[in-house]
């Protein structure tokens, strides 16, 4: 509309059509509405310039309006679900504007309204959903002392909260959860946390408390939410009640799945911060990519609902050893038997996503057949869990039994190979309804009507020629050639004129052609409504089938676990409250996949009397990744799976930090070497003396003794202060000197071995100091040109022989770090007053005997 123009004059100015569309656009004017004409959801304005840049399509003009050309783009309808997706994968949110009036009847434009409107975070049609990835809509709040979070997967009906009181800790929530939609308030504090794909904002009255209260007490049916146990995290239930409404403006529908909330205590689980997960590769790579992850290599699940299940275990292992000892105890039994269990679980499909379709009313009718053919597969599936010993496997045992009703419903009601759409018919299984039967068969039966007058009339005619016909424009017909014009009889209407053939209509088709096409839509319409009736019929089983489709979905992970024990050679983690971690004949579970050569396994001692390894060695030696899977191990036994090792015994465990790698933020304005310190200062503020450290390489990102300093205070804070179990990666040899100071370092090493200029990495870790870095060596291999490495070399010596040409007070900074030297304790004790000559030149050459130099 033009700017200079009040709302009620732009709108008078505008065709009767697009005064409708604009009053419909007027009420989304966020997002992007398809409005439907005909064939096509057409797009105008700037949402037609929007549309046509995401999904590259041409954008045109249909005529004029207002006195000004109107840009349009559109797509087909029959294809707006790949539209929808690519765009839902963009982060952008649409409303469907759909015709619901009579074209025949309708005065002007035919009547109109926005049916649904498809968000990122609330979409639940299979088409536009990652099977194996969880689609979270979350939205966040804040007061002044803490951060509230509530999570809605709307495919399953899991609804959570989290409270937490950092930033930091929020930070970590998001990246871990990676929602599809961010609902936010226009008044949050931290901007750069809602700076991603498919961020809302959402106005500040949306997140007031008693709103939220009330929206959840009427979605559950309850007075109050006491017994949800939420009720000390209200800044959490102020995002959940935003969230809330978000849901019901979204969906316009009942959404009987959401029957519950839940706090997520933080005590519950190992707390893994955003850079732990990142440089951990569980569910992603650093390039983001899915392969070479912990999550792929164990995803042997049989269902997509599973998979899901795996990944957000992962995300969250936990510290109950009563728990993990139980889905252990699951493991242990199903290594026995887990292939028999598998075929029953792939028959048995996602049905965690097919009841949020059908709690919604959206289901199609493929998602009933998918239903019913897992309910099918469930008396097996309790066959081979009839004899279960562990209690896990019992519980899932009784969450699976059959529902014969329903199946059986099922199997009556739906064909054995329905269409996609309801729309088409051929939905509701013959025998199922009586009338609808009677409509079919009347419809059905015209084809044996069309044969008897096809044969009569060309007897009666003597027309050999003569055909009987039907096409969807015109009905049914009489056709005959030109050549028999002479002989149509005077009964004859002609309906249609070919170029080498006529059409006709007698009283007789005529009356049996309305007869037809009437029982065929009644039974159509009949469909439909048994249709719409299938869901009511379920909604009274949805709680039953969500904990069954829980129970699979674990049954799924476990059996998952089970074969890459069996598979890898896991063996089972012996959890103890004693602190410490002790592995036999470790492995990195996902390099020891992707290597051709066999991995080379070393073992690993944590204890009360040794919290930090001071591990040295070679570039290319194997540190990071000896580093790497003790973290891994860790985190594998806290989501009750085997590990990569002969024996681990994996004492408590609350929080698991990385310092490994670093880039530039320059969004931020930060350096290497502050996000480097960022990370580390995270760490030394939260560590305790049950967190597991890993620290690669601290201080490289500065000079030398400006690095070396605060590498060794870092090490000597984590063992000493924080008394952390920590692997502390370092190229500063002056640091494996702590091990003399502090009874609980140790100093370890990865070997290598010279092979003329170059090196062999043996990757075995041993006791004890390295003796070099090899650095020349590896730069050789990498591809340093052989005059550099040659250059290099003289350098060295050179260095080593006499020292840093130029070390600014080099005794003065080591003095900080280093042991007071023994001659320090004689000079003191020294009075050169009382030396003659003689004697302080003898004195000299003793010292410098004892300095070797």
């Amino acid at each position: 509309m033009p700017s200079d123009q009040k709302p009620e004059q732009a709108l008078s100015n505008h065709t009767p059509m697009m005064q409708q569309y604009l009053a419909l656009k007027s009420q989304h004017p966020q997002i992007l509405l398809f409005y439907r004409m005909g064939d096509f959801y057409e797009l105008f304005y700037e949402d037609a310039k929007k549309a046509a840049a995401l999904l590259d399509i041409s954008l045109t003009k249909r005529g004029q309006s207002a006195g000004e050309p109107i840009p349009m783009a559109g797509v087909p309808y029959h294809a707006v679900e790949g539209y929808l997706a690519r765009l839902v994968q963009l982060g952008e949110s649409v409303a469907i504007c759909e015709q619901i009036g009579d074209p025949a009847t309708s005065k002007g434009p035919v009547e109109r309204k926005v049916v649904r409107i498809v968000t990122p975070g609330t979409v639940t049609d299979e088409a536009l959903l990652n099977e194996r990835q969880d689609n979270l809509l979350c939205a966040i709040s804040e007061s002044r002392s803490h951060f509230g979070l509530a999570q809605l997967d709307l495919t399953s009906g899991r609804f959570l909260l989290n409270q937490v009181s950092h930033a930091d800790d929020l930070a970590a929530l998001l990246q871990r959860l990676n929602p599809a939609e961010l609902l936010y308030p226009e008044n949050f504090s931290l901007p750069h946390l809602t700076e991603r794909k498919g961020a809302r904002r959402r106005p500040v009255w949306e997140f007031e408390l008693a709103s939220a209260e009330r929206l959840l007490c009427q979605q559950f049916g309850t007075r109050d939410l006491q017994s949800f146990g939420v009720m000390e995290a209200p800044v959490a239930l102020m995002a959940a009640g935003c969230l809330m409404q978000y849901v019901k403006d979204t969906q316009r529908a009942q959404l009987p799945h959401l029957r519950s909330i839940a706090l997520e205590r933080p005590d519950d689980f190992i707390v893994l911060d955003a850079a732990t997960r990142r440089n951990l590769e569980l569910t992603h790579t650093l390039s983001g990519q899915t392969e070479h992850t912990l999550a792929a290599v164990l995803d042997k699940t049989q269902t997509a609902m599973g998979s899901r299940l795996l990944k957000r275990w992962i995300h969250a292992p936990l510290r109950n050893r009563t728990q993990l000892n139980q889905r252990l105890d699951a493991v242990q039994e199903l290594t026995e038997d887990f292939q028999a269990l598998q075929p029953s679980l792939k028959q048995i499909g996602d049905i965690e996503r097919i009841l949020a379709r059908l709690a919604l009313r959206s289901a199609r009718p493929r998602d009933f057949a998918r239903l019913r053919q897992a309910l099918t597969e469930l008396p097996e599936l309790q066959q081979q869990l009839l004899h279960a010993n562990s209690q896990v496997l019992q519980q899932h045992q009784q969450a699976t039994l059959p529902l014969p009703e329903l199946a059986e419903l099922l199997q009556r009601a739906i064909v054995e190979s329905p269409p996609v759409l309801i729309r088409d018919g051929g939905v509701i299984a013959p025998g199922y309804d009586a009338e609808l039967d009677e409509w079919r068969a009347l419809a059905e039966g015209a084809t044996d009507y069309l044969q008897q007058l096809e044969l009569r009339e060309r007897e009666r005619t003597g027309i050999s020629s003569l055909k009987v016909g039907f096409n969807k424009i015109h009905g049914f017909y009489i056709e005959t050639g030109r050549s028999a014009d002479t002989r149509v009889p005077p009964e004859y209407v002609r309906r249609q004129t070919l170029k080498n053939n006529e059409r006709y209509i007698i009283p007789e088709l005529k009356e049996y052609e309305d007869k037809v096409l009437g029982s065929q839509s009644k039974a159509l319409a009949l469909e439909k409504q048994l249709y719409d009736a299938l869901f009511d019929a379920v909604s009274p089983y949805l709680a039953q089938l969500q904990q069954l489709a829980q129970a699979l979905s674990e049954l799924d992970v476990l059996c998952s676990f089970a074969e890459c024990a069996v598979l890898y050679q896991y063996c089972r983690p012996l959890l103890t409250e004693q602190i410490g971690i002790q592995l036999t004949q470790a492995r990195h579970p996902v390099v020891e996949r992707v290597l051709k050569a066999p991995f080379i396994a070393n073992p690993l001692q944590l204890d009360a009397s040794r919290r930090m390894l001071m591990i040295t060695g070679p570039n290319m030696g194997g540190k990071s990744t000896y580093m790497r899977q003790t973290a891994l191990i860790a985190l594998m036994a806290a989501i009750g799976s085997f590990v990569p090792a002969e024996q681990a015994v994996i004492g408590p465990i609350d929080r698991i930090f990385t310092r490994i790698g670093a880039s530039d933020d320059l969004a931020s304005g930060r350096s290497t070497f502050m996000v480097e310190m960022t990370e580390t200062a995270t760490i030394l503020h939260h560590a305790t003396a049950q967190s597991l450290v890993l620290m690669d390489e601290i201080g490289r990102g500065t000079s030398t003794y400006d690095g070396l300093s605060l590498a060794w205070a870092c090490a000597d804070y984590l063992a000493n202060k924080l008394q952390a179990l920590t692997l502390f990666a370092t190229h500063y040899f002056e640091l494996t000197s702590l091990a003399q100071q502090l009874p609980a370092v140790a100093n370890v090493h990865l070997d290598a071995v010279e092979h003329g200029d170059g090196i062999v990495f043996m990757h075995h870790v041993q006791e004890g100091a390295a003796s070099k870095s090899f650095g020349l060596q590896v730069a050789q291999l990498a591809g340093v040109p052989r005059p550099v490495i040659q250059l290099a070399r003289q350098k060295l010596r050179q260095l080593e022989q006499n020292g840093p040409t130029t070390t600014p007070e080099p005794v003065t900074q080591l003095e900080l770090l280093a042991p007071e030297h023994p001659l320090l304790a004689q000079l003191r004790q020294l009075n050169p007053d009382e030396l003659s000559a003689r004697q302080a030149l003898d004195y000299l050459y003793q010292l410098k005997q004892q300095l070797d130099i």
